[in-house]
């Protein structure tokens, strides 16, 4: 643009992405980074005429000694395998392979280290320059192997070989459970450019068994809106899966997960928009996922909560349609783990729903950009795994899901039965059966400071941890006390790499015990839900950007059916 202002006048075209532009000194040329490639590289366009040129690197000139590190990374028997790697000098520098996407973590705690945990994914051979001396790597492949760290001292001007081994610490696979992270976004406005395979290359280091890249716009535009088929994509293979569905975008109402979809996306893929033709309130989520569930895919609501709702703290916005659409039985899962700064309220909320009665598995996504080069987590570090009763297929992992046969962690591994039955299940018991016998179990790489049976919101047993509280197996006698939910759930008290969240945690979905036939209720639960529709009820009639009378007149039927079911379960608001 010129000087002078006025519109942007754009200059370079075709895929990717033209950043930060330097013209040279005659207005003639324009030198910019591009990740049209893929990864980021150096390139000059000629103006006018449109001729480019890319810089390539023939010499580095380093200030400083350095040594080569060549990598290998292997499996029990030998053969190359993916993983992610951390290489860090002795002042924390990362450093990573000259062609690798090199990523770091934007939410590492000051007090534990000076630098970015920085990580690099390779297929398994990876040649790093780094400088002489001591040097530390790390290298894991997500929570069901273990994480293996060296030290090796770098001579200057040499070449030195590492192999890794890299051995199970349990095989989920093995006995049916297959992880995904339902919440990736391929490509969102990030340093590189990503595509399917790539993506699926990184699934792999992680050993993620199901990436779903939820398609979402980014502002005006929407990334990858080019790659829904309705079907897995053409480069997943019988154990990685890539699958694009949607992410609906309603800041507003919250913002949810479509899986599964078969014919077509959403659109316009979000609403509330203030300032544009989609101000209105219309579609609700509650709309929204009946025409996902009219191509028989999955609806979830994503990262729900950062702070536990208070429907009577009338000085923050309460607009969240959770409650609304749980009750009108539109909710198939829920980000037990998400893009949260704290799990607790997320699971202060899921609880309460719980109490209610509702049946609600647990699901996880570490709504993860999968093309930045500095954010929190990579794709898998907020992951679920659900257990399959025959082969792995997409379709039959989403079964899998509905049924609540979950467990979602960013790091610890759990098992978790009543009366030998699997998460998701229902138990009817008689009133003269006095317990119920849990089987626990927990593996993890990194330690975990509480192991808790969870009833009906409340810690009705701890599991003792000792010695490196890595690992620990029980069976525990449950009085029980009326119908209940019970899970079990995994925590630490602080951050511990390479776990790239905010604490290690885990948590099953639920076990739901009736006894006699009765009902789980709440009735203070249920109130709590009926104070928030009402703060629903009156967002929604303070909204002026209905596009018509009868949009309003429908979003508050719906609450008002929301709140009769809760009433209905013990509500009395």
């Amino acid at each position: 643009m010129t000087s002078e202002g006025g519109d942007p006048f754009q200059l370079t075209y075709g895929e990717g992405d033209a950043t930060a532009p330097r013209w040279s000194p005659d207005g003639r040329r324009i030198a910019y980074i591009s990740n049209e490639n893929g990864n980021t590289e150096l390139q000059i366009l000629d103006v006018p005429g449109g001729a480019v040129q890319r810089i390539v690197v023939e010499k580095r000139i380093y200030r400083e000694p350095v040594g080569r590190l060549r990598l290998a990374v292997v499996d029990a028997a030998g053969r190359p395998m993916s993983a992610r790697v951390s290489i860090a000098a002795s002042d924390g520098r990362s450093f990573a392979p000259d062609d690798a996407w090199h990523h770091a973590d934007d939410g590492f705690d000051r007090t534990q280290r000076a630098f970015e945990y920085g990580y690099f994914h390779t297929r398994g051979s990876s040649i790093v320059t780094a400088p002489a001396g001591l040097i530390e790597v790390e290298v894991s492949r997500g929570p069901e192997y273990r994480v293996v760290r060296r030290s090796i001292t770098l001579a200057a001007d040499s070449s030195q070989t590492l192999r890794v081994v890299l051995n199970r610490l349990t095989n989920l696979p093995g006995t049916g459970w297959y992880s995904a992270d339902l919440h990736v976004h391929m490509n969102y406005g990030g340093a590189y450019r990503n595509t399917p395979a790539h993506l699926a290359q990184q699934a792999r280091a992680e050993d993620v068994h199901l990436i779903e890249n939820l398609i979402v716009n980014k502002e005006g535009r929407i990334p990858d809106v080019g790659y829904f088929t309705g079907r897995p994509d053409p480069v997943s293979t019988a154990s990685t899966l890539i699958v694009h569905d949607q992410e609906y975008h309603t800041s507003f109402w919250g913002h949810t997960g479509l899986l599964g979809l078969t014919r077509n996306l959403i659109l316009p893929g979000y609403a509330a928009y203030a300032n544009t033709a989609a101000a209105s309130l219309d579609p609700s989520n509650a709309q929204v996922f009946d025409q996902a569930h009219a191509q028989r895919g999955l609806t979830g609501y994503v990262h729900p909560f950062d702070s536990d709702p208070d429907p009577a703290d009338t000085s923050k916005a309460l607009t969240n349609e959770l409650p609304v659409d749980v009750a009108l039985g539109k909710v198939d899962y829920y980000e037990a783990l998400g893009f949260v700064d704290d799990y607790a309220a997320t699971a202060k909320v899921w609880y309460r729903l719980l109490n209610c009665g509702f049946q609600l598995p647990a699901g996880a996504g570490t709504d993860a950009m999968a093309n930045f080069a500095s954010l929190r987590g990579p794709v898998g570090m907020n992951r679920v795994f659900a257990k399959l009763t025959a082969p792995f297929t997409h379709q039959r992992w989403l079964v899998a899901l509905k049924a609540g046969r979950t467990f979602a962690t960013n790091g610890p591994l759990l098992g978790f039965t009543l009366n030998g039955r699997d998460p998701g299940s229902e138990i009817s018991l008689r009133p003269r059966d006095a317990e119920v016998v849990a089987a626990v179990s927990l593996k993890s790489n990194v330690p975990v400071d509480h192991l808790e049976i969870v009833r009906n919101g409340v810690v009705i047993a701890t599991v003792p941890l000792s010695g490196d509280r890595t690992s620990a197996t029980a069976r525990i006698k449950l009085p029980v006390r009326g119908s209940g939910w019970y899970l079990l759930r995994a925590r630490g008290n602080g951050p511990v790499y390479p776990v790239l969240d905010v604490y290690p945690y885990a948590t099953t979905s639920p076990i739901y015990v009736t006894v006699a036939r009765q009902p789980i209720r709440s009735p203070r639960d249920a109130d709590y839900f009926i104070a928030w529709i009402n703060r629903l009820e009156s967002a929604a009639n303070a909204h002026g950007d209905w596009n018509t009378d009868a949009e309003k007149r429908e979003v508050l039927r719906l609450m008002g059916k929301a709140k009769e079911e809760f009433q209905s379960r013990g509500g009395s608001l």
